[in-house]
């Protein structure tokens, strides 16, 4: 069930990169490769394939960038949200490092694809991972060392003092630093994709939800005024896929989170919170974030609810939260409150795999798909085209389901309590 702030109108499309609306499916279209999905996943994968010169059809059930790709925090991020030490369990170190390898290239792809394509999406370079206990600063450290064992350098350990001069926030006690993370304008960057995917020769419907699919030896989607047949089909529906392909559901769990927007605060003012504009999240497991918009607004997300309930009154739910990292707002006007659903698997790594040797999916970014979602489309893109082996890689990662039925909701609910107590405990 969608709720108030799922479809509220965001920051974002308030400032979106004017886009014309993309025809409804109607009648049998026939194409190389079906995408299902207009987020950043199937975009990724439909724009390799048309580069290719695959007739690539993409259907998606609202508008481009609908789902979390035109909703989210827009950060940046390095890795995976588990961390390392879950991959290497799983895959061994070497393998694990060739994952976070991928997560690297992932930022470049996401570069690349924004210089080349010339997105206007206002992307920028920076990123403070800030500590709320002095005595998590150890964790820091050991964060550090295993990021510069990886080859990743581009970081810098900052005590309360020093974080001080960049952030004018009393509520933490330092920070790592990344010079290779940052944020972005999550809609804008969507859209650019999209627009990319037409000028290579895609097709995207809009509107189009999938009603049913068939996932075997001749791949196909129905809409309720059409259907593509296809030779492959890709899956990046992520976490409003719901029950569309049955066989994924319970794979990942949607996630709501939530974010305000401030009236614009000036150029001076907006500084003197963040001084170099970097992105800022805390390293709760029920993460804080914010940032500062290109027209000077303050951009504060958080909040996560595994439940359909929400406030009545999202951005007055939200303002203590904001005013608790920085109280020189409390005068300020909260100007949009929305809300979307992320996906998240059980150990926090992204899930990808084939349904048949004709269907690929992937999903489950668990926060960090900004970036990852690309490569993951990448990587589908190059196993339609036969070469799967980094594709592979990644599937060999095994998931344990969600629950079903009725104790779903409640048992996730528990768990969000018991890492709220977690967070405030650590």
């Amino acid at each position: 069930m969608m709720t108030k702030s799922i479809t509220a109108p965001s920051y974002y499309q308030a400032t979106a990169t004017p886009f014309a609306a993309q025809p409804r499916l109607s009648g049998e279209v026939s194409a190389d490769v079906c995408v299902i999905g207009a987020g950043y996943t199937g975009l990724s994968a439909a724009l390799e394939l048309a580069n290719a010169g695959y007739k690539v059809v993409v259907l998606e059930a609202e508008t481009i960038g609908f789902g979390a790709s035109g909703r989210n925090g827009g950060q940046v991020c390095t890795g995976f949200s588990s961390g390392q030490q879950k991959i290497e369990a799983q895959l061994g170190p070497a393998d694990a490092r060739h994952c976070f390898a991928l997560a690297e290239e992932s930022k470049q792809l996401l570069k690349e694809r924004i210089s080349s394509h010339a997105i206007d999406c206002d992307l920028t370079w920076g990123y403070l991972h800030v500590i709320p206990k002095a005595r998590q600063f150890d964790g820091l450290k050991e964060w550090k060392a295993e990021l510069d064992e990886l080859g990743y350098t581009d970081t810098q350990l900052l005590t309360k003092p020093e974080l001080a001069e960049k952030l004018s926030s009393r509520r933490y006690h330092g920070a790592l630093r990344e010079g290779g993370a940052g944020a972005l304008h999550p809609l804008n960057y969507c859209l650019g994709l999209a627009r990319a995917v037409l000028d290579a020769g895609g097709m995207i419907f809009e509107q189009s939800r999938v009603i049913e699919t068939d996932t075997g030896s001749s791949p196909s989607a129905r809409t309720a005024h059409g259907i593509v047949r296809a030779r492959f089909m890709v899956i990046g529906g992520n976490a409003y896929l719901g029950r569309t392909v049955p066989k994924l559901y319970g794979k990942v769990m949607p996630v709501t989170s939530y974010i305000i927007t401030t009236e614009p605060l000036g150029e001076n003012r907006a500084k003197a919170l963040i001084r170099d504009g970097e992105a800022v999240a805390d390293t709760n497991f029920i993460v804080d974030y914010f940032r500062v918009t290109k027209d000077t607004r303050l951009l504060f997300g958080g909040r996560a609810s595994y439940t359909t309930m929400e406030p009545s009154d999202l951005a007055a739910s939200m303002r203590p939260q904001m005013t608790a990292v920085f109280p020189q707002l409390r005068d300020v006007r909260i100007d949009f409150a929305w809300g979307g659903y992320i996906a998240i698997t059980n150990n926090r790594i992204p899930d990808c795999g084939r349904l048949s040797p004709t269907t690929y999916y992937a999903h489950g970014y668990s926060g960090q798909g900004v970036a990852l979602a690309g490569i993951y489309g990448k990587l589908m893109a190059e196993a339609v085209r036969g070469t799967a082996e980094r594709f592979d890689l990644l599937a060999r990662v095994k998931h344990l389901p969600f629950p079903g039925g009725p104790i779903r909701m409640p048992l996730l609910a528990s768990a969000m309590l018991y890492y709220r107590i977690k967070d405030a405990l650590n």
